[in-house]
């Protein structure tokens, strides 16, 4: 063996139990007690939770957007991962007209390659079909090992937006090719003239960030994305959803049996729109903006009936000059803030409280995404899967700064957030990569996971 893990409480989505776990060759190869230790690096994590490293479904590292570019480049963005027992990422590499998917994928790849710290994989964002030829690709991305594509029904002036008509292209050759379309659903139209009516009543402020893009904004765009990939049979994940009302049309949506997944993100968890009414609102910038209180409860009573899917971050940061950019009018602040260090811890904390059970923060976490998005090898403690693993204290107080964070920002929304219970150690593959506060990990290490489509 290569490594030992023993008397800690393994948690999976069904069940938690004490046993030991050994690791070789990078895989999780026994679950039991009694293994020989010769050899071995052993680990006694008595006393402490062992679970499955968390995936991070939803990033945007080193994203030019606003006239800037996201604050975190690959290696940093990963960094921060590991250092929050996030062991796998995905990123969304943007393809722009003219350019193929393929092309648009392996240009990230090369940027990515020299300096992930945890294993990655890609959602590729569509926002032209080049006259049809994009559709081609879609069955040779499955092949490559990214079954899994994203459209925008926002961001129309920055050319980033798809039409109906061009979704429901895109819904069917997914269907057909086995593979996910992922949704950013908001109104185009409704933001621009609410923006156009508050800047003319100078109303500039971050609060008007919100108000320009409220929950009926968000929900039509879900409701609509909901209908359509109903109506035509194909599978559909709502990313970071944060209105009550969308997401109560994507519930029923599942429980009358279509193919619909709800991703939420932990800052619509935790704070609610009045954020935009401090002063330093304009670094709680993203889009969609966070909700009211009624949309946060029927968010977390979803978390807790099981109806929302996954949780991920949308980690999206800028540095808070760039943020000061909007100080006098909200449109010119960068839309992003950030995340994939805080999901599973956050998420594990509330379990710690009692708000739901480590084994949903698990399948909430690592598992659901994991078998939602076709990544066979991870996502669970299971004989045969990587050993990206997770060492959890649960009596381990912990207080977020940006002083004990890993990310290259300089400031963040989660400051004096105090969590209850902390990751300790992280392994990607059965290598550690961070040590209680320290990321002992390299630029490099992390590997590209292909994806299998759903057929």
């Amino acid at each position: 063996m290569d490594l030992i893990i023993k008397n800690g409480t393994i948690v999976t989505p069904l069940e938690s139990y004490v046993a030991d776990l050994a690791v070789k060759g990078g895989k999780i190869v026994a679950i039991g007690t009694g293994f020989s230790e010769e050899g071995a690096s052993v680990v006694d994590a008595k006393g402490k939770l062992i679970l499955p490293g968390a995936i991070d479904a939803h990033t945007h590292l080193a994203m030019p957007f606003g006239g800037t570019v996201s604050a975190d480049s690959y290696l940093a963005g990963t960094r921060a991962a590991a250092c929050g027992g996030v062991t796998t990422v995905f990123d969304y590499p943007m393809q722009r007209k003219g350019n193929g998917i393929i092309e648009t994928i392996e240009t990230r790849k090369e940027m990515c390659d020299p300096e992930a710290c945890v294993d990655y994989a890609f959602h590729c964002i569509i926002t032209d079909l080049n006259e049809g030829t994009i559709l081609d690709e879609f069955e040779d991305a499955v092949e490559y090992g990214v079954p899994s594509f994203k459209c925008f029904l926002v961001y129309k002036k920055e050319g980033m937006m798809v039409d109906d008509a061009t979704l429901v292209k895109i819904l069917l050759k997914a269907k057909e090719t086995g593979a996910m379309t992922n949704i950013h659903a908001e109104n185009p139209d409704l933001i621009d003239l609410n923006i156009e009516n508050f800047l003319k009543e100078g109303k500039t402020s971050a609060w008007y960030h919100y108000l320009s893009r409220p929950e009926f904004v968000e929900a039509e765009a879900d409701k609509r994305a909901v209908h359509l990939a109903k109506s035509i049979g194909a599978p559909l994940y709502l990313v970071h959803m944060a209105d009550k009302e969308g997401l109560e049309t994507a519930i029923e949506a599942k429980r009358e049996g279509h193919d619909i997944y709800v991703e939420t993100c932990p800052q619509y968890l935790e704070f609610t729109c009045d954020v935009y009414k401090r002063e330093d609102g304009r670094n709680f910038v993203c889009s969609p903006p966070m909700k009211g209180q009624e949309s946060q409860d029927a968010l977390w009573k979803a978390i807790k009936s099981g109806d929302i899917d996954t949780v991920a971050t949308d980690h999206c940061p800028f540095q808070s000059y760039e943020k000061d950019w909007g100080k006098d009018d909200f449109t010119k602040i960068p839309n992003g803030c950030a995340g994939v260090e805080n999901l599973y811890p956050y998420m594990l904390s509330a379990a710690n409280e009692g708000k739901i059970t480590f084994n949903r923060a698990v399948e909430l976490c690592s598992f659901n995404p994991a078998k939602i998005f076709g990544c066979t090898e991870k996502g669970s403690l299971t004989v045969g899967k990587d050993a990206d693993i997770v060492i959890y204290d649960p009596n381990k107080d912990f207080t977020i700064s940006v002083e004990n964070m890993h990310s290259d920002y300089d400031h963040t929304i989660w400051e004096g957030k105090t969590l209850h219970g902390y990751p300790v150690q992280t392994y990607v593959r059965g290598n550690l990569v961070y040590d209680n506060g320290e990321f002992v990990g390299k630029a490099g290490f992390g590997q590209f996971v292909k994806r299998v489509g759903r057929k």
